[in-house]
C-alpha cells in the first residue's frame, strides 16, 4: 500500500510515519503544495496513493483545499469511488466546522491530534486498509 503523509508538525509527522509504515510505503510532505505535487506525481507514475493523511492546517495550501483538489481531479478523470484514494484528515483544531467542511468535500475519516492509535487503527479498518504483517 502507498501512503502519503502531509503534516507540517515534525512530531506528528514522525509519529504518523512510524505508525503507518507497518501498513505500507510512506512518503512525507510538509505543506499543501507538496501534497498536491506528490499526489499528481503518483498519478503520473501510475502508482496512486491508497491512503493520504492530510493535516487541515498546513502552510501554503490548507488540507481542505488539497482534499478538494484531489477529489475534483478524481472526478474529472472518472475515478470510480471505490478506487479513489482514502483520505484521513488530521487536526488539533476542536473546531467542528472545519471537520464538517472536510467531510462535505470528501474525506473518508478524521483523526484528532494528539493522534489516538486505537482510533486511527479503527478508522483504517473501517476503510478496509490492512497492516502488511496481516498478509504474512
Amino acid at each position: 500500500m502507498r501512503i502519503l503523509i502531509a503534516e507540517d508538525d515534525l512530531t506528528s509527522r514522525k509519529f504518523l510515519f512510524k505508525f503507518l509504515s507497518q501498513y505500507g510505503e510512506c512518503d512525507l510532505v510538509v505543506d499543501g503544495l507538496e501534497a498536491l505535487d506528490a499526489f499528481l506525481m503518483s498519478i503520473k507514475d501510475k502508482r496512486p496513493y491508497d491512503l493520504i493523511c492530510l493535516d487541515i492546517m498546513m502552510p501554503k495550501v490548507d488540507g481542505v483545499k488539497v482534499l478538494k483538489n484531489i477529489r475534483d481531479y478524481e472526478n474529472q478523470k472518472g475515478v470510480e469511488p471505490e478506487r479513489r484514494s482514502k483520505i484521513i484528515m488530521t487536526t488539533a483544531l476542536a473546531e467542528t466546522q472545519f471537520v464538517q467542511n472536510a467531510f462535505d468535500v470528501g474525506c473518508d475519516a478524521y483523526a484528532a491530534k494528539p493522534i489516538d492509535i486505537v482510533k486511527l487503527e479503527e478508522a483504517l479498518q473501517k476503510l478496509g486498509l490492512e497492516r502488511m504483517d496481516q498478509h504474512l
